[in-house]
């Protein structure tokens, strides 16, 4: 299940960016940069729970 965080979180990070950047709010603009850049941050940690074909290829 925490293969699968990494599209999550990428694809959230489109989201916030899409919603957050319509919005003519003061503020929005930031505020939906720094959500989206902390939806990659975790996006970049769950990469390491990708399982890598060539150690499993090797086995």
């Amino acid at each position: 299940m925490k293969r699968y965080l990494t599209a999550f979180f990428l694809g959230i990070s489109a989201i916030i960016l899409v919603i957050g950047l319509r919005i003519n709010a003061q503020w929005s603009g930031i505020a939906s940069w720094g959500l989206a850049f902390i939806s990659l941050l975790f996006a970049t940690y769950f990469t390491k729970y990708i399982p890598d074909e060539k150690k499993s290829r090797k086995s």
